[in-house]
Order: structure tokens, then sequence, then C-alpha cells
């Protein structure tokens, strides 16, 4: 049975792609500070709560473990916070990953699939956006983000490191078999907290801007399920334990379609109505930073590793979030 270390395994996407790796028969140690993720969401796998800069502690679990891969979700993702707190980032983000790449060289584990983002492209010169896209973050998340991806680029050449950096777009969704799913705190993604709003756990939700160059004025992205961004962690390890990636490969991660924010709150008014829920909307004025459309080319990780989203309609990705929303605040 293959090992394979978690590391940030007991946040949202995290604790799906465990629960994945298990069912598939891989024996998961999962890592993690829990500063984000929850011992709750740990429901398959080993849990070791520990923290990337603890490097005494990361040579003691290599040591008495035969990994053969590692899949890296151990990053702050707040773009604002960011801004505010950019020490936070890139010690966490970048210097503490650096900590992971080291030992996992020490010890000769060359295989590492390392969760990146679509914000290291910064504001899009054209969409949809492809893997040649320039990257100029314009935020220090973006800017941690990329750093570690040419870290990356660096180890693959100097010690042998295999590694593929996924770019998402927007995760979102739940496991659809109710176990798992979206717990941030705070919450920042459009789609629990429209749901959020229809539960009452928020009074309204606001939309940010209604004049942008689009269909219906407000901005459009790109969401991909929890699901099929953590099948293509999978495929990309598997590819590397094959043989058939080596270096360090990466891809954009992404549904490929947009859809703008008063369509993600129509199908949610849609879907939450069946169950006699309203939702409360507030217009806002524009936030500073964000571009009318931000929308994934995820055509090279279709063509190379064969991956497709199973879930790509937004009405089923909004169906299971609300399940999980209903389950968290007890409506089931």
């Amino acid at each position: 049975m293959k090992e394979v270390l978690v590391v940030g395994g007991a946040g949202y996407i995290g604790s799906h792609m465990v629960k994945m790796l298990s069912k598939s028969g891989f024996d998961v140690t999962v890592f993690d500070n829990l500063s984000t993720g929850y011992k709750s969401l740990v429901k398959y796998g080993k849990l070791v709560v520990g923290d990337l800069a603890d490097r005494p502690l990361l040579e003691k679990l290599f040591s008495e473990h035969d990994f053969q891969s590692v899949i890296d979700f151990a990053a702050f993702s707040l773009v604002g916070e960011s801004v505010s707190e950019p020490a936070k980032y890139y010690r966490n983000n970048v210097a503490n990953t650096l900590n992971l790449l080291d030992v996992m060289v020490q010890y000769k584990v060359m295989h590492l699939v390392f969760s990146s983002t679509a914000a290291t492209y910064g504001n899009p010169a054209y969409t949809p956006i492809d893997e040649q896209h320039q990257q100029v973050p314009i935020n220090p998340y973006g800017a941690s983000k990329l750093m570690v991806e040419r870290l990356l680029q660096d180890y693959a050449k100097a010690y042998g490191l295999n590694s593929v950096a996924l770019r998402y777009f927007n995760a979102c969704g739940a496991d659809p078999e109710l176990e798992l799913g979206e717990m941030h705190d705070p919450e920042t993604h459009l789609i629990p907290l429209v749901l959020q709003a229809a539960s009452g756990r928020l009074s309204s939700i606001r939309i940010f801007g209604q004049d942008y160059p689009t269909q219906d004025g407000t901005c459009i992205r790109d969401y991909i399920h929890v699901q099929d961004l953590c099948s293509a962690h999978q495929l990309a390890m598997a590819a590397m334990l094959s043989g058939a990636l080596t270096g360090a490969e990466y891809f954009n991660l992404g549904n490929g379609a947009g859809f703008t924010v008063q369509q993600i709150i129509n199908v949610s008014k849609d879907i939450v109505g069946k169950d006699g829920y309203t939702i409360n909307v507030q217009q806002a004025d524009r936030r500073e930073g964000d571009p009318a459309e931000l929308v994934a080319n995820s055509r090279k990780i279709e063509e190379i590793l064969h991956w497709k989203p199973l879930y790509s309609d937004i009405e089923t990705i909004i169906q299971h979030a609300w399940e999980w929303e209903k389950r968290l605040v007890g409506l089931h």
C-alpha cells in the first residue's frame, strides 16, 4: 500500500483529498497545524498535529514513514489578509514550504503535488487564461505561490524533485456523501456566503459592482467542484509515480465555463426555494482589484492527464453545497 503525506489535510480541499486517496487504497497521513483546519474533518487517514516551521518534527515524521508522495495544501490564502500581513504569508507559504521541500529531498521523497492558484497570473490580459499567460501577481498571496512555483523549477533541476503545481480558480461544492464540506472562518467564498444568507447565518449577501462589461453587469468567475480538484491531484500524483511526468510541471484547474455573480445567486435562489428558503440580496460598490472576468483554460491538463470535470454544471455544485450548509446548521 503506497503511503502519501497530505499537508494541510484537515482543511476544506485537503480533507476531501484524504477521503479520495483513502477510498482508493492509499495509506494517508495528515499533517496539519489546525490553524484553519478542523480535527472533525479528518475522517480518514492518521492525523499528526504539527507545523511546517518545525523541521525536527518533519524529519521525525519522514524517518518513521515510507512516503512515496506528498500533496501540499498548507498555505494561507486570504488575499486581503496577505496585503495587511505579508510577513505571515511569506513566512508560512514560502519559508515553511522550503522546509518541506528540503526534508523531502533529504529523505528522497521525490514527488510533490502543490496547491497553487490562479492568483499567480494577476489581472488577466486575456481570458480564458492559459498556462502561457504572464504571471504578474498583484498581492502577496499570489506572489508567495509564484515564489514556490519557481522554487519547484529550481529543485527539479538541482535535486531531481518532481512536482506538479495546480493553479486553482474557485474551489466550491461539497462531498456528495455529505461527510465533508466548506467550513472557513471567516468565510470569503461566494457560494457558501450566498447559502449562509439562505440558511439564516447571514442576514443578506452583497453583490460588489453591477456595472462590469458582462451580460448582467456582475463579475464572471470559474467555479470548480472540490471533488474534481481532488481527482486532478490524484491523476497528477499517479503520473509522477508511473514516471509519465517528471520535472516541474504545472496546470490550470478550472471548469472552463464562467458564471456571473448574479447567475450564482439566481441558481441558488431556485435551489433553496424548493426547501422554502429565500435570499436577501444587497447591492454594493465595486471592490478594488476585482477583474470583470476570470475563467480558466484547462485544456492542458485535459490533454496530458485526461482529466475531465465530473461536476461541471453549476446547479449540481450549488446543490451539494446547500446540502452541506443545511447539515451544518441542522436544517436536515
